[in-house]
């Protein structure tokens, strides 16, 4: 299995370091081993990533203190050291992964539309009809992978991402904390309306619930929370 997460990047819209989010590696990481598959992370440019705050559990705000898998994860130096060292996506070679599964948090929004090798990649996996999975604001990926005749990959596909309602939910929480002016938003773009504009077919299950879905080899999942149901439905595809 090939995991990618994001590259650290500067968010356009408040200023902020943004990142990859620990739960959306660590938790398609545990499903994946527990049944015994071999995996590797990458990032679209490699080298080090950092994952945003909030979804670290030693992160003062508590946010993301419950998540004992992402705790675990980050304890082990061997584990961690892979962070710390992602190899670039450049360096995947197709036939030697059966899925590749793209990560979200808050740097996709900004960094996957320059992402080219990525683009490439996650397309390459669908056409050799390998599962190719997107998962929260990883699925950003799917506003830009083309075809080789410049045809969108997701159009006419059932997909999920990071829904209107979450989007709304973060702004507000944001603008209550003062820490963002009231009427801006958190993100750039919106993965459910870019997901409509191109044509998809965006499904969506309510604000925070766990929900992913497949059509064909394509598989994709709602948010962070959907991590661990993405990553099942990914070995479900593949037989496992």
């Amino acid at each position: 299995m090939a995991i990618v997460i994001a590259n650290p990047a500067v968010s356009t819209t408040t200023g902020w370091p943004v990142g990859f989010w620990w739960s959306e590696l660590t938790h398609p990481w545990f499903v994946f081993t527990e049944r015994g598959y071999q995996v590797e992370i990458f990032s679209p440019d490699g080298g080090k990533c950092e994952a945003d705050a909030l979804s670290d559990p030693r992160d003062p705000s508590g946010y993301s203190e419950s998540d004992l898998i992402s705790l675990g994860f980050i304890s082990s130096p061997r584990l961690l050291a892979l962070v710390d060292d992602t190899r670039p996506v450049s360096e995947i070679e197709v036939e030697q992964f059966d899925a590749i599964v793209v990560a979200g948090g808050q740097s996709p929004m900004f960094t996957y539309e320059r992402a080219t090798d990525l683009q490439r990649t996650f397309v390459a996996f669908h056409e050799a009809a390998k599962v190719a999975a997107a998962l929260c604001h990883g699925t950003a990926i799917l506003r830009f992978a083309r075809h080789a005749d410049g045809s969108l990959l997701a159009t006419g596909k059932t997909v999920t991402g990071f829904a209107n309602v979450e989007e709304d939910f973060a702004d507000n929480a944001t603008w209550e904390m003062g820490a963002l002016e009231r009427g801006k938003h958190l993100m750039p773009w919106r993965i459910e309306d870019e997901l409509k504009a191109i044509g998809a077919n965006y499904v969506q299950a309510g604000l925070w619930r766990g929900f992913a879905v497949r059509d064909g080899s394509l598989v994709t999942g709602q948010q962070n929370f959907s991590a661990a149901e993405t990553a099942r439905v990914v070995c479900e595809a593949l037989g496992g």
